[in-house]
This record gives C-alpha cells, sequence and structure tokens, in this order.
C-alpha cells in the first residue's frame, strides 16, 4: 500500500521541478526527493542502492562497499525513529535559499545527542555529466553513527514484550501501530462529549446544534496528530498520515463553515417577505450549495497544493471541463441565468397576476429553469425563464388603483336637457363615491353618433383588489342606469334594430 501511495502521488508531488527525473535514475535532483527515494530504496531494504545517495567520496571503493549500507540503515533508523518531517525539505532544484545557509547546502533535521548539537545536511554535488544531485553531505555521513545512539530502545520499550518491539509494519514497531489506533480510538471518543460540551456552552450566543459533528471531527483529528509525537512512525508511513490528517482537518474546517452558511442562510431566509419565495426555493438554496462547494474545493487545493501538486493544472483542467459542461448545457444555462434575472429584477413575484404575450395568468412558481402559471382557465403554462425574462411582463397585481372607464351610447332623441341632467347626476353620483377617484372631469359628453349621443365615464376605483373592483363597477353601472332613466331617456340600440322592432309593432 505505501508503495502504491508513493508511485500515486510522488510523479504530482515532485512536479514543476526545472530539471527533468530522467537526467537521474535516482531521482536526487531536490532535497526532497533525494530523501524521499533514500527512504523508499531502505524500506525496500536494498542498502547498496541507499548508499548512493550519501556522500560517500572520502572513503575509498572498498569502504564505500563495506560501510555504505551499514550508515544507509543508520540513516533510516535516525529519520524513521524520530520526529523527521520529509515536507519540511525543499522541492526545488535550488533548494531553500532563503535558510542562511549556503546555496549548495539544505538542512536534513537536528539531532541533541549527549549535550551536542548535531545537525545533519545535504549538499548539492555535480555528477561527472553535469548533473546537480542532493546527497548527504560527507561530514554528516561522519556524524551518522553518533546521531544513531538516538534510537537505541527507550526504558519504556525495554518494559514491553519484545515482540511488539523488535517485529515491524511499514518499518515500524507493532507497539506502535497499536498505541496509535488505541490513541485515535479514545480521542474520538472523547471528542464527542467535549463538542458538545462546547456547543451548549455557546448556546445562549448561537443556537447551532449542527456544529456538534465538525467540531467533533476538527478536536479528534487535531488530537490525533498530537499524539503521533508520543508514538511515531517511520518517516514514509509518518508522511501520508500527516497528509491525510492534514486533509481531514482542512475538510473539517471546510464542513464547519459549510454550517455557518448554513445558519446564515436560515436566519436570512426567515427574514425574507413570504411572497418572495422564489429566493428561498431557488436562488438561496443554489447560492448557498455553490458556496459550500467552493469552501471545500478550496480546502482539498490548499492541501493538495502542500502536499506539492501542481494545482494550476488541476484548475486549468476544472477550467476546459466547465467550457465542455457550458457548451453542452448551453440551453439550460441560458434559462438559468434568465432565472436569476427575473428573481433579482422581481417583475412578477408568485402569486402575482401578470399578462405576458397574449396570455395572462397567476405566478405560481418561479423556479431556475422555468416559470409556472395558471391561466384564467386553470391550466398551469410552464415558460422557459430565457423566454420569460425577454418578454414584456404586464404586473397586473402591482396597480395601487383599477381604471374604470365606460361609454354610454344614449338615445338619439335625447333632448340637451336631459343630456346635462344625465352628466350632471352622473357626475355628482362618482365624487361623492369614497371609493372613486373622479378626476377634474369624470363624465364628459364625447360624441354625437349616427344613431347615439356618447358620454364617456373615466375614474379610478381606489382598491387593487380585483374582486372588490368587479363588485364596485357592478353597483356604479346599476347606478348610471338609474341616473338615465330618472333623467327621462335610455340607452341606444342600433338602427337596424330599432327599424325592425318598429315594422313589428305595425303588425
Amino acid at each position: 500500500m505505501l508503495r502504491l501511495l508513493a508511485v500515486l502521488l510522488l510523479p504530482a508531488w515532485l512536479q514543476g521541478q526545472s530539471a527533468p527525473a530522467q537526467n537521474d535514475p535516482l531521482e536526487r535532483l531536490t532535497p526532497q526527493s533525494s530523501v524521499f527515494h533514500f527512504l523508499e530504496a531502505c524500506h525496500a531494504h536494498d542498502y547498496v542502492k541507499a548508499s548512493h545517495y550519501l556522500d560517500l567520496g572520502s572513503m575509498s571503493p572498498a569502504d564505500r562497499a563495506k560501510n555504505g549500507p551499514d550508515l544507509a540503515r543508520q540513516l533510516e533508523d535516525l529519520l524513521d525513529d524520530t520526529p523527521f518531517d520529509i515536507a519540511t525539505l525543499s522541492r526545488d532544484p535550488e533548494g531553500n535559499q532563503s535558510d542562511g545557509l549556503s546555496p549548495n547546502l539544505e538542512q536534513l533535521d537536528v539531532f541533541h545527542v549527549d549535550g551536542q548539537t548535531l545537525t545533519l545536511q545535504l549538499q548539492r554535488t555535480p555528477l561527472k555529466g553535469g548533473t546537480q544531485v542532493w546527497l548527504v553531505s560527507a561530514d554528516s555521513v561522519n556524524m551518522i553513527p553518533q546521531a544513531h545512539k538516538l534510537v537505541d530502545e527507550t526504558p519504556f520499550e525495554k518494559k514491553l514484550p519484545q515482540p511488539l518491539v523488535t517485529v515491524e509494519v511499514l518499518d515500524t514497531p507493532v507497539w506502535r501501530w497499536c498505541a496509535l489506533i488505541f490513541m485515535g480510538l479514545a480521542l474520538w471518543m472523547v471528542a464527542g462529549p467535549v463538542s458538545r460540551a462546547v456547543v451548549a456552552m455557546v448556546r445562549p450566543l448561537i443556537d447551532a446544534p449542527d456544529f456538534r459533528n465538525p467540531l467533533h471531527a476538527i478536536l479528534a483529528v487535531a488530537g490525533f496528530r498530537f499524539s503521533l509525537e508520543f508514538a511515531p512512525p517511520s518517516a514514509l508511513p509518518r508522511l501520508f498520515i500527516e497528509r491525510g490528517l492534514g486533509l481531514a482537518f482542512s475538510l473539517a474546517l471546510a464542513w464547519a463553515a459549510a454550517v455557518a452558511i448554513d445558519l446564515i442562510a436560515a436566519r436570512w431566509h426567515s427574514g425574507l417577505d413570504p411572497r418572495v419565495q422564489a429566493v428561498s426555493y431557488s436562488v438561496l438554496p443554489l447560492g448557498r450549495q455553490v458556496v459550500k462547494l467552493l469552501l471545500f474545493l478550496i480546502a482539498i487545493l490548499s492541501v493538495v497544493s502542500a502536499w506539492g501538486y501542481n494545482t494550476s493544472t488541476i484548475l486549468a483542467g476544472l477550467g476546459v471541463g466547465g467550457i465542455a459542461v457550458a457548451l453542452a448545457a448551453q440551453k439550460t444555462i441560458e434559462n438559468l441565468f434568465g432565472g436569476i434575472s427575473i428573481i433579482g429584477d422581481r417583475p412578477v413575484l408568485v402569486g402575482d397576476v401578470c399578462r405576458f404575450g397574449d396570455k395572462t395568468g397567476t405566478v405560481m412558481h418561479i423556479g431556475l429553469r422555468s416559470t409556472r402559471l395558471r391561466t384564467p382557465d386553470r391550466t398551469i403554462i410552464c415558460v422557459p425563464n430565457a423566454q420569460f425574462s425577454a418578454m414584456a411582463l404586464e404586473n397586473i397585481s402591482s396597480r395601487d388603483k383599477v381604471f374604470f372607464n365606460t361609454t354610454l351610447n344614449l338615445r338619439r332623441d335625447t333632448t340637451p336637457d336631459q343630456l346635462q341632467r344625465v352628466l350632471s347626476s352622473v357626475g355628482s353620483m362618482l365624487e361623492s363615491n369614497p371609493k372613486v377617484e373622479a378626476g377634474k372631469i369624470p363624465v364628459r359628453f364625447i360624441d354625437i353618433g349616427a344613431y347615439s349621443l356618447d358620454v364617456e365615464i373615466a375614474a379610478y376605483i381606489k382598491t387593487s383588489d380585483y374582486d372588490e373592483f368587479l363588485s364596485l363597477r357592478q353597483d356604479l353601472l346599476i347606478r348610471i342606469l338609474q341616473a338615465v332613466e330618472q333623467a327621462g331617456t335610455a340607452l341606444a340600440v342600433p338602427l337596424q334594430e330599432s327599424v325592425e322592432r318598429r315594422a313589428e309593432a305595425s303588425k
């Protein structure tokens, strides 16, 4: 499994280095890759290969063949059994230029033995072909035997059964794996009550019980990372465990942030106008999911970047994929933005009666793809948002008063006195009604027709309720008919109908 992880992660880990790896078969072009492959060779028990990562140039060929593998084994023990973190090494072929050391030196690790401080270093060394590789420096090689004293069995290990100390899994004594598993389970069990207690403590300020689960994960991961210092596995397993914990911690933080976003969205939703259902049911959930997805994406990319992967390549791939999806779903995206335009501009709201094109209907739902309206025939029309947003929308429900307009066709033989009484009576009736906004000339004589005298009545009814308007209009029309009758005249009938009536009467 460890080798599989190394094969999967290392190519991207070392990506972006200036010198191609094929220039050195042992891949010693950066400090980090040199130590990584050194440990990989050691864990494969190929100590002859591992000795090529040490600068043994000061030794004779015979001493090199004799002592080199043993020195590599000692350095492996030293790096595996101490809190060495390979991620601190530079991935740049030039090394870390800001560490205060010579440009061709890189600090490997510092050890304290018998009151002395031993600093092991890597040195950039040219090969015969001109390739610059990083090796453990000759001076550091001479310090390896002295530093190796740190890996002697501790008093605690001497008290353990020897199989737990001598038997190794992934170059790590079995007792350490057992200790890590026990501490992981214990921390997970302890983190649960602690997270519940923290949420209960802050409840007077923020009532957010959903924070308990991400807080549980954060506490458990942080505690387990701290416990690695007490029973550290060997360097390579520790590297992958720490990277996994880093990813888990970042995702737990993103989870907590997502819960915070849900909490903010819920409070915003509770303060919205109930009629703005489109925002509640469409835009708000979509925006919330997009922000949460971005949070998790940022968390993953930040950790992947810390691992050494080239995130610009990932982002470029996402960009190309996004363009392909956009082209394939052009109509869907067009409707999506049309819906956002309708919801944002709000020419109509859910429940409004509107006129669109040659149709009229009541808005039932404004979705992200289409808008549903109920027609006066009680049918449902679904209009794609791209089309609906491009229409001229007349919001009938938004009017503050309703226009009352009708024309009286009085009989052609109506006398001027009768006409004047009609004008006066209807005008007084309109002006005296508190529900009518009469204006300056609500009733006017407008035309002398072929068979009638035309009187126009125009006023506003002070209501936005159409049912109330219908009731008021009915009452006004009846009273207008009464005014016409009281003036001694009547409404005209078409000339042809009048002749037919006279002919029938003469028979």
